[in-house]
């Protein structure tokens, strides 16, 4: 073979690996696949990089005392709905991928019996607040690193206030509603010294 048959061999596997980059290139520019927000499953092991252990930006709390009276306990329960992928809502009901949660609101973390908690969960006890709930359900892995609950979370705020509504609702005491919080009195004018 002279050197003209090797230079078109040569010409033809530069143009076949400049048409794959081509094609590559195009192809990651129409399709381009966005990185999830969290991780979907977690492997032991595996340490989470600091955006996806990051904990939810802080979101001013409502009012619960004026909120829950006028939420809307049957769109709670429409959103329950989620939740009750992986967990039982009703009373005596069973555990299923994450724990029952009949009389949730006002119960100490990581307490319902038969249940096997992460260790992250089960590092605090302190009692399922509506604060700490709706703090908890807007990015459950935010709030506690290493839960193995994977739900994203719910974003929007009135669906945490009406679907602690309902979880409310779900007890055999329903947990008291806080009052509301009192109003800011207004500033008073300041009064200008009687002139002589």
């Amino acid at each position: 073979m002279d050197s003209y048959e090797w230079n078109k061999i040569a010409g033809a596997v530069l143009g076949t690996l400049i048409f794959v980059l081509v094609v590559r290139f195009a192809a990651e520019a129409v399709f381009e696949v966005q990185k999830p927000a969290k991780e979907a499953y977690h492997v032991v092991g595996v340490v989470a990089s600091a955006s996806t252990a990051a904990a939810p930006a802080e979101e001013t709390l409502p009012d619960f005392g004026t909120v829950l009276k006028a939420a809307d306990v049957t769109a709670g329960k429409t959103v329950a709905g989620k939740c009750e992928q992986c967990h039982d809502i009703s009373k005596g009901g069973p555990n299923k991928i994450g724990p029952e949660l009949w009389d949730i609101v006002g119960r100490p973390r990581a307490t319902e019996p038969g249940f096997s908690y992460s260790s992250a969960m089960m590092s605090d006890h302190s009692p399922w607040t509506y604060a700490a709930l709706f703090k908890y359900l807007k990015s459950p892995q935010g709030v506690v690193p290493g839960t193995k609950m994977s739900f994203a979370g719910l974003s929007s705020a009135n669906d945490r206030i009406n679907l602690l509504a309902y979880l409310r609702t779900e007890a055999d005491s329903p947990a008291p509603i806080p009052a509301p919080a009192p109003v800011p009195a207004k500033p008073q004018a300041a009064t200008k010294p009687a002139a002589k």
